[in-house]
């Protein structure tokens, strides 16, 4: 009887052990299910730019792992979304931000990705020197959807905000226009250029569409089976022989020769005009393939410019742009 309570004792003690290992395991499996916590934080430093004042916010944003994280982070001034940056290798971002006169705080918003999960920075303070000219500030909100695939289109909202426009004699018109865009991919604004008048008041919006482009494979051309090389071939074969046996018969004929000389140079100019012709390509080898836009993280430049004839004044804010 005490053997067998031994025995007993032992298999409760491994049933139980097993019990708390599936536990222990399961716990696991949600814990990675749910993502890995982050952590943001923002730094920033101000100077002086045309009598406006230029922010610049440093972003880091790390796992609870330890390692760095990758994707987007968008900079918020009380709620409103001013800029985007793509994270580099570091997890970190630089960004520079136009500000409006007045006080700011500002905060870094880690978007998240599929494996870890969203954060958001302690607000930095930042006060903002009054312009006495006319001008403006540009800021642009994060790419919806967050993330594309290729070949798929995301859009955003760039918002131009005048200051001190009350003084202006003449309407001011402000042209936005994009830059860093990846390979084979596109910006489009409606409307592209927005009026800034004295009576003014908010921003001005413009809708942006970017477009990325999917691979597409050639298309297969339905041709008859016989093969498409023969006329290249004969178009080589034929004038060497006929060179060869111009030069067996030339010692004697030198008319032949001639000729034959003549014959070659035809038939290399018909090849060049036939098989190396962009027509003759596309009838037998069918379009060009379409290369997809390249994975990877992008941080694009949105810049609004406006010139008078004399002067012209810029204003920037980036969009993070993330290609899977």
């Amino acid at each position: 009887m005490r053997g067998m309570n031994c025995r007993g004792l032992r298999l409760e003690l491994v049933r139980g052990l097993g019990i708390a290992l599936a536990i222990a395991a399961l716990t696991g499996v949600a814990a990675s299910a749910q993502g890995v916590a982050t952590t943001t934080t923002l730094t920033t430093e101000t100077r002086d730019q045309g009598g406006r004042t230029q922010a610049i916010a440093a972003v880091t944003v790390t796992g609870e792992d330890g390692l760095p994280a990758t994707g987007a982070v968008v900079i918020k001034d009380q709620g409103r979304q001013l800029a985007s940056a793509a994270l580099n290798a570091e997890g970190q971002a630089k960004i520079v931000l136009g500000l409006a006169a007045g006080s700011h705080a500002l905060r870094a918003a880690y978007v998240g990705d599929s494996t870890r999960l969203a954060s958001l920075s302690q607000a930095a303070k930042v006060e903002a020197q009054a312009s006495a000219t006319p001008s403006f500030t540009v800021s642009v909100s994060a790419l919806t959807p967050a993330t594309l695939t290729a070949g798929q289109s995301g859009t955003a909202t760039v918002s131009v905000t005048p200051e001190n426009n009350s003084s202006l004699t003449a309407p001011v018109f402000v042209t936005i226009s994009c830059s860093g865009l990846p390979d084979q991919s596109s910006c489009t604004f409606t409307p592209e250029t927005v009026e800034i008048l004295s009576t003014t008041t908010g921003a001005l919006t413009s809708n942006l569409i970017i477009g990325t482009q999917a691979a597409s494979a050639a298309q297969a051309m339905n041709h008859p089976a016989s093969p498409s090389a023969g006329p290249i071939a004969w178009a080589f074969l034929l004038p060497g022989a006929l060179c060869f046996a111009g030069l067996a018969w030339g010692g004697r004929r030198r008319r032949w020769l001639s000729r034959v000389s003549l014959l070659a140079l035809v038939g290399l100019t018909l090849l060049s005009t036939t098989a190396c012709n962009p027509r003759y390509n596309y009838l037998n080898h069918g379009p060009v393939q379409n290369l997809p836009t390249p994975a990877g993280n992008y941080t694009v430049t949105i810049a609004a410019q406006s010139n008078n004839g004399v002067t012209a004044d810029t204003a920037t804010a980036s969009l993070a742009v993330v290609v899977k």
